[in-house]
């Protein structure tokens, strides 16, 4: 008995599910044949027409028993579609005329990833639009910023989400131009030289547009002119490189979300009849942040496995990579898609909690602010080692108190009463006013907000159906 692709069945949209189906890729291998045909006819080979109709006629008929029980007799999958094919038809063999097994599978092969990676692309898409959506709604919370986990200045809560946003638009930007350049392998025969298409057709010329016409009609602008029986597996572990760099932003989102969770700073979500902890009740867990993480993962581990494949073909080709790319190439297409849905539940459904985030913010403030501190004290004629060694004193003693007694920081009345505070004239009111204005601690946190969305503007307005796209339901 088989088990089914996880992947598949449980995170990939029906959308990604029918590019690689097994029924999915057969309809694709017979639109290939077909629009070799029709290229061959309009170059000059002796095709009827009506052949072509049967052929179109009989795209849907796809009689998979017959297609498992040939290909276990042949030990070919390609000599057993061709023979299903023919069949459905009813018509003469004119399919794979002049063309290798490689010709179809290679060139439908990239025809998948290209469709399936301009869908994540759409969805990564909508990913951008709601973290700069959150970006904007959070752009007044000011928050404690940390750095090694450790609480660190202020910050703005929409910035962390900014920051995020512009790693994956990043990633995007590049992830675009990648699949505008990507390049299809195309018609060239057993090793690459085309010789059974052009003694065929007869003419450089008329291989050339035939080779131009399939690749526009599988959606193709740019053909490799010197490659091999495979196209270079490298381009397979750039595709799936592309797709772990993306999948890194939403991951360092994911991990923000938890680790903020964690002190009860925002909530990814909690449905009613939700169920957080089988032991414990009260627990709502970050899952789909978790999960995230996980499909990150997952993608870093299947572009490994394309990186092994890259630059370990024979001479003109072989085909010792096809069992990991037959794993690796769907897997992280389906995992992306996972992925992004996931992503786009927690940015949908996520809320703050502003009362908390400010509470935080109070509690470490007070140190937060000792840089500028110690500028006001140098202002007032300190020595900067003598401020500097005046404020670690009392930061650290103020610090321990309050981890070991419980007790809120009283750092603006010690330092206040510091002699060498003190004989500046620096008085506890003139520190507590440096900590009134909490916002002016961010810095240039709100400009860059702005900045980055309207550096995504261009790539929003560019996919703008895709940017409207809004999550289904995932378990």
């Amino acid at each position: 008995m088989s088990n089914t692709n996880v992947l598949s069945q449980r995170y990939a949209s029906p959308e990604i599910n029918n590019i690689f189906s097994e029924a999915g890729r057969i309809l694709a291998e017979r639109e290939l044949w077909i629009a070799v045909m029709q290229a061959q006819k309009k170059m000059g080979l002796s095709i009827p027409s009506d052949v072509i109709e049967g052929y179109e006629a009989a795209r849907n008929n796809i009689d998979l028993g017959f297609i498992k029980q040939r290909e276990i007799e042949t030990k070919h999958d390609v000599k057993a579609k061709i023979e299903a094919f023919v069949k459905a038809s009813g018509k003469d063999e004119h399919i794979h005329k002049g063309m290798t097994s490689r010709d179809l599978t290679d060139n439908v092969e990239q025809m998948q990833f290209k469709k399936a990676s301009r869908i994540i692309l759409g969805r990564y898409v909508s990913v951008l639009r709601h973290m700069l959506d959150r970006a904007s709604e959070y752009r007044d919370i000011v928050l404690t910023a940390r750095t090694h986990h450790q609480a660190a200045q202020p910050t703005l809560l929409g910035r962390r989400f900014s920051m995020w946003a512009e790693e994956l638009l990043t990633h995007m930007t590049g992830f675009e131009s990648f699949l505008n350049a990507y390049p299809l392998r195309g018609i060239k025969g057993p090793v690459g030289t085309q010789f059974d298409m052009l003694t065929l057709l007869g003419s450089p010329e008329k291989v050339h547009n035939l080779e131009t016409m399939v690749a526009q009609s599988l959606g193709f602008e740019h053909v490799l002119n010197s490659t091999g029986q495979v196209y270079p597996r490298s381009l397979d572990y750039a595709l799936l490189s592309q797709l772990a760099f993306m999948g890194s932003a939403c991951e360092n989102f994911a991990k923000g979300m938890r680790l903020m969770s964690g002190y009860e700073l925002v909530t990814e979500g909690f449905k009613e009849g939700q169920v957080g902890s089988s032991a414990m009740p009260h627990k709502m867990n970050t899952r789909s942040a978790e999960r995230i993480c996980g499909f990150s993962t997952l993608i870093k581990m299947y572009t490994d496995g394309a990186s092994r494949l890259a630059g370990d073909q024979w001479e003109e080709g072989d085909v010792s990579c096809s069992v990991v790319r037959r794993i690796v190439m769907p897997d992280a297409l389906y995992a992306s898609d996972g992925l992004c849905e996931t992503t786009l539940t927690v940015l949908s459904n996520m809320g703050a909690y502003p009362v908390i985030i400010d509470k935080e913010v109070d509690r470490y403030l007070p140190f937060l602010a000792s840089s500028e501190i110690l500028m006001t004290a140098v202002k007032a004629g300190i020595g900067r080692e003598t401020a500097h060694e005046a404020i670690k004193h009392h930061a650290v003693a103020e610090a321990m108190s309050m981890r070991q007694k419980g007790v809120a920081p009283q750092l603006s009345g010690k330092l206040a009463n510091d002699p060498v505070f003190k004989s500046a004239g620096i008085t506890e009111a003139q520190i507590n006013g440096i900590l009134e204005d909490k916002k002016h601690f961010v810095g240039n946190a709100a400009a860059q907000i702005e900045q980055v969305a309207k550096k995504a503007s261009s790539l929003l307005d560019r996919y703008a159906e895709d940017a409207r796209y809004e999550p289904k339901d995932i378990l």
